[in-house]
């Protein structure tokens, strides 16, 4: 089975932010997404990220979004593993999964354990890791919102007002003034604020993500959603003011999981020599016990079949799953054994992780649904 080889030339999230910034000729920002735009032309800019916005989906359902369609560019990589996690710290740090070190929804760390990165907690169930896994520490790298900061620019981080002070803002989206929002009202009102002071802005709408989960993508309730999504982006851009530059992408596409899915806490041989598990549904990181890869490896392999890409730590790591650099401290955080889904299949744990596994849309993984981003440039 030939493994999946991300291309780390590939247009991706993570330079998102920095060509944004080099258009509003921030020093120390280049541009590698917007040539036709010259540095300094722009006169504040906006990052909107929708969550679960992938292009495959959008492309499929364009008469539920005839805004967006009117912005249709280029498309992005989202970067392995395909979560929101890692997503936002791509955005964030303008760095890829090895170097950022956020390598998964769930994910060990040393002398801690498995935690939760959107929660920071140990997980599946546990206690708020804030002091013991201090957030910057845990991903210490400079955000691009404190970079753009310390060079004089107005930046704002516009988000739900729940995730103010959360670990994983902490880590990864520090450095602007928080602006916590409860819905579509006060973030297209503090988007449209930002823009007019000249200022620049990640803003993240989590709808349309939540509503593939339960119900899946491209589902009528997701049409719906996506109906609000595109009147969300055409009040935004309504609003533009003269030299103003909004972007909106995704952090990853989404795909409804399939009869092949696998139950791993009803399968034994799943269980063998295996000391914990992390990622997700459609991107795992298994962490085996002492002496047991080889036995660990086999059996994940003869068990999923065709249904999934099973490989050791370092050949993931030398097909450059996780980028072209990969730290010391991601290294420690990966599995032993990564399995990447193929298809509509997925490991799921209803004992474990009753939550996540009854859910319909699932992503992570390296097919084109989910690793597919759009990336809509509009101008005042």
């Amino acid at each position: 089975m030939e493994l999946p080889r991300p291309d780390p030339h590939a247009a991706h999230l993570a330079d998102v932010a920095p060509s944004l910034l080099a258009a509003m000729g921030v020093a120390g920002f280049s541009s590698r997404l917007l040539g036709s735009i010259d540095a300094g032309e722009a006169a504040g800019a906006c990052l909107l990220l929708v969550d679960g916005l992938g292009a495959e989906l959008l492309d499929a359902h364009l008469d539920d979004a005839p805004f967006l369609a009117t912005l249709r560019g280029r498309r992005l990589t989202a970067g392995y593993p395909a979560t929101t996690a890692a997503g936002l710290a791509a955005v964030g740090t303008g760095c890829r999964s090895g170097e950022h070190g956020i390598v998964g929804m769930t994910f060990r760390l040393p002398d801690v354990g498995v935690v939760n990165a959107l929660r920071w907690r140990q997980h599946p169930w546990g206690e708020d890791l804030r002091e013991r896994a201090v957030p910057e520490s845990v991903q210490p790298r400079p955000t691009t919102f404190e970079r753009a900061a310390s060079a004089g620019v107005s930046v704002r981080v516009i988000s739900g007002a729940e995730f103010a002070g959360s670990g994983l803002t902490r880590a990864v989206l520090r450095g602007g003034d928080y602006v916590g929002v409860h819905a579509i009202g006060d973030l297209v009102a503090a988007v449209t604020s930002t823009l007019s002071d000249r200022g620049f802005c990640y803003a993240y709408h989590a709808d349309l993500d939540l509503v593939g989960h339960l119900h899946g993508p491209g589902s009528a309730a997701w049409r719906w959603q996506l109906r609000q999504v595109d009147r969300m982006v055409e009040s935004i851009v309504e609003a533009l003011p003269a030299g103003g530059l909004l972007a909106v992408v995704a952090d990853h596409g989404m795909v409804s999981l399939g009869e092949d899915t696998v139950d791993a806490d009803a399968e034994p041989l799943l269980q063998e020599g295996v000391a914990a598990l992390g990622g997700e549904v459609r991107a795992r990181h298994v962490y085996v016990e002492p002496g047991a890869f080889d036995d660990v490896l086999a059996a994940w392999r003869d068990v999923l079949g065709e249904r999934a890409w099973v490989v050791g730590r370092e050949e993931a790591v030398a097909a450059g799953w996780f980028g072209p650099r990969v730290s010391d401290e991601a290294m420690a955080r990966l599995g032993d054994v990564l399995v990447a889904a193929q298809g509509t299949s997925g490991v799921v744990r209803p004992t474990v992780e009753p939550i996540e596994s009854s859910l319909i849309g699932q992503h992570g993984s390296f097919t084109a649904a989910e690793q597919l981003i759009p990336l809509l440039i509009a101008r005042g």
